[in-house]
């Protein structure tokens, strides 16, 4: 929590105006019982109206300077404390920017999500509580004392009596409620990845009628944190009659002793109407200060998971330093990489060694789990290779700025993804000044221009989130026209013709020759008709490079190649290709 308060900093000055009015909001609020008790004291018992409403008047006006001193700190400290939550928010987002898709993995989405809406939200409530409470709750407790023994100091003997219970009662249930809210976030960290499991997999469900077990999934995590909120809140609710009791026994205590030393003629009515006050005054302070430390844990909790995405690392890092071009514009190479998975024993990949030029077509195929997504993903240093070095332009990808290399590539991924918002800003997301006729261009040469125009607004229709309201092979036509727009130096096709009917796969490739003849354009796919008349072709199996070549010489020298071309074309179409 101390770590988080140091984004405190930036809002000192109105901190201080925060401080300085709460403090006097306190002093008001001391004062009054004293103005009270002279009203009483000096006014009703002599019968003096004069007094009554020149020292009212003047309880008035302390009053309403209580109030205003109130209503301008409550709106700084929310001020501040929703300031911090909107800095930490963009700090946090801005740091998951930058993670690597190990440390995507590492945290979880759901979890990420978590940490930077509910965590941050129980941190601004937790500020929002000390900055009104941190100085207001002492200084009532010390100036209530002090004011109380002044008073009388025969019946500071109730206090004494009265508050080592209520610090005890505080503490026991401080110790109770703590480690449920700590438990709360982890149980809504499973409740978010529940939920977010049944929406974005409802089709899945759907197809294999799993509608009431993925229920009873969510209704387990939402009673889980259902039952620990309401235990919590059970134990929090326990404070309110127990303090309403403890203040009016002592109340009572008060008037019973009160009214003895009274008839004694060692008290005044005022006085002790105005020691009830302070007595209430300091017992509500240590309230507020238990109630406060109550809270501190469950945003402690909260502190702690916000620090660890700040303070976790991206492995991947820009160089200080760039080195100087080799002058090849569109080259990529590997030299012996090997690549391991956090905690695998065996590598992902092994000594991989290739290179695609500019103008050349490289195909990856290989079995599932044979590395082709692991291979490619390296190139725009999603993973860094454990072994050897991946080259870009004869550059080390390493040696790059992350911005500077992406620049270079143009991606489309295995899973099409697509944002709300218009065809044009999906088609535009890689170069933002793109002009009217490159997105119509791009369109055309992704085999989109014909579906787009079926739609009611044309460019202009709001795709919606994820998606939803377009085909799986019109996801994927759009995602490489996105691609295109960008007329990068790299090409990366990640199984990106998947979706695509087998003709409009070939008439797509065949305009992705003229589109991408100087850039380096490297296919992964799993169809032997996407592939043969690839520049180059590699075969992957089990994570090893097992051929390297044309269609023609991998059917002669490569058996891994000939067995997945076998079972997808007949003995006569491959005698055809050969």
């Amino acid at each position: 929590m101390f770590k988080i308060l140091k984004n405190l900093k930036p809002f000192s000055t109105m901190i201080f105006f925060i401080l300085l009015f709460i403090f006097g909001q306190a002093m008001a609020e001391l004062a009054l019982p004293t103005l009270m008790s002279d009203v009483v004291n000096n006014g009703m018992m002599q019968g003096d109206t004069g007094y009554i409403l020149t020292y009212g008047g003047y309880m008035l006006l302390v009053a309403l300077g209580s109030s205003l001193c109130s209503i301008i700190g409550a709106f700084f400290s929310a001020k501040v404390a929703l300031g911090v939550g909107k800095n930490l928010r963009d700090m946090v987002f801005t740091r998951v920017e930058n993670y690597s898709l190990h440390e995507f993995d590492k945290l979880g989405t759901a979890s990420l999500i978590t940490r930077t809406t509910n965590d941050i939200v129980q941190i601004q409530t937790v500020l929002v509580m000390m900055l009104r409470f941190m100085i207001y709750a002492p200084v009532m407790c010390i100036g209530g004392i002090v004011m109380a023994v002044s008073r009388d100091k025969g019946l500071t003997v109730i206090l004494l009596v009265v508050i080592p219970v209520l610090l005890a009662f505080m503490g026991a249930v401080s110790l109770a409620v703590m480690p449920l809210f700590k438990s709360m976030q982890k149980k809504l960290d499973r409740l978010n990845m529940v939920l977010r499991e049944n929406l974005t997999g409802i089709r899945v469900i759907r197809a294999f009628n799993k509608l009431n077990h993925e229920h009873n999934r969510f209704k387990d995590a939402n009673g889980d944190l259902t039952n620990t909120a309401i235990k919590a809140n059970q134990t929090m609710a326990v404070i309110q009659p127990v303090m309403m009791l403890l203040l009016n026994v002592t109340s009572i205590a008060i008037t019973w002793f009160g009214g003895w030393r009274i008839a004694q003629n060692n008290m005044q009515i005022g006085d002790m109407m105005a020691f009830i006050q302070y007595a209430m005054q300091i017992m509500f302070s240590f309230v507020m200060v238990a109630v406060m430390f109550v809270m501190i844990p469950r945003a402690q909790a909260s502190a702690e998971r916000v620090n660890e995405v700040l303070e976790m690392e991206p492995e991947i890092l820009d160089p200080e330093e760039r080195r100087p071009s080799g002058g090849k514009t569109g080259f990529v190479a590997f030299e012996n990489v090997s690549f391991y998975y956090p905690g695998a024993e065996q590598p992902a990949l092994s000594n991989i060694t290739f290179e695609a030029g500019p103008g050349e077509v490289t195909a990856i195929i290989g079995g599932t789990g044979s590395g082709k997504s692991t291979l490619i993903n390296m190139i725009p240093r999603f993973y860094d290779a454990s072994q050897g070095a991946v080259f870009v332009d004869s550059i080390n990808v390493k040696d790059f700025s992350q911005e500077e290399l992406r620049n270079k590539i143009g991606f489309v991924p295995q899973s099409a993804v697509l944002f709300s918002g218009s065809i044009t800003e999906n088609l535009s997301y890689g170069k933002m000044n793109a002009t009217e006729e490159e997105i119509c261009h791009a369109a055309e040469i992704a085999q989109a221009s014909d579906f787009i125009a079926d739609m009611p607004d044309g460019f202009d229709t709001i795709i919606a989130q994820g998606g939803t309201n377009v085909s799986g092979g019109q996801k994927q036509r759009l995602s490489i026209a996105r691609a295109l727009v960008r007329k990068p130096e790299i090409y990366i096709f990640d199984d990106s013709f998947s979706a695509l009917d087998f003709k409009t796969d070939a008439k797509l490739r065949a305009a992705l020759k003229n589109e991408t003849g100087n850039a380096a354009v490297i296919i992964v796919a799993q169809r032997v008709s996407t592939v043969m008349d690839a520049d180059q072709i590699l075969v992957l199996d089990d994570g090893e490079l097992v051929g390297m070549g044309t269609h023609k010489e991998l059917l002669q020298s490569c058996q891994v190649y000939r067995e997945i071309v076998s079972s997808q074309l007949s003995e006569e179409e491959m005698n055809t290709y050969e």
